[in-house]
């Protein structure tokens, strides 16, 4: 599971930084993400990981990059529901404004595709 915790540990600094309405290490994360979904020889992330990834990293403003989180963040909870993985560690969480949904470790809500507009706009769906 160690590239899956690797991308998802940038994946969690990535929605920490977009909730503070920050793009500090976004490019680096996203690439960091790429690099190991395309490294990983079990192939457990699909490609389409990396593709979003890579997208995520071209954002050059909060508004791209928030565009850019929403299918990635997708497609890590659809994996991570899929292979019952990462329960009690990963909470999903869903915002009707932005009708999308992410993940996160603590159960206090952290909106990263509004950040401190309404920071806790969501509700937790495990």
């Amino acid at each position: 599971m160690e590239p899956v915790k690797s991308v998802l540990n940038h994946y969690l600094s990535i929605q920490t930084n977009l909730a503070n309405d920050s793009l500090q290490g976004l490019g680096e994360h996203a690439k960091a993400i790429a690099t190991a979904v395309k490294g990983d020889s079990m192939k457990m992330l699909p490609p389409a990981v990396a593709a979003q990834a890579e997208t995520l990293a071209q954002a050059r403003d909060l508004k791209a990059a928030r565009a850019a989180f929403k299918p990635f963040s997708a497609s890590l909870v659809k994996y991570l529901a899929d292979k019952k993985a990462g329960k009690g560690v990963y909470h999903e969480v869903y915002c009707p404004m932005a009708d999308a949904n992410w993940l996160q470790t603590g159960k206090d809500i952290r909106n990263p595709y509004y950040g401190k507009e309404m920071l806790d706009c969501g509700e937790l769906k495990n």
